[in-house]
């Protein structure tokens, strides 16, 4: 079975819900870069994260 990418639910210090995304190696690769008063609130970042990233654009944000 190959291993895939997992999102990663946790409380942080300040006791608020945060996600991550974890690549198949180990390496985290997004965060959600905010806490959340719920752990329903972070899931709903989940969902948001995986249902717009799908079609996003890539821009590359120095005009180069």
């Amino acid at each position: 079975m190959t291993p895939h990418a997992r999102f990663e639910l946790f409380r942080d210090r300040a006791d608020e819900w945060r996600w991550r995304l974890v690549a198949s190696n180990g390496e985290i690769i997004a965060d959600s870069a905010e806490g959340y008063a719920s752990k329903q609130g972070a899931k709903r970042g989940i969902e948001s994260v995986k249902r717009v990233a799908e079609d996003a654009a890539v821009v590359d944000a120095d005009g180069e």
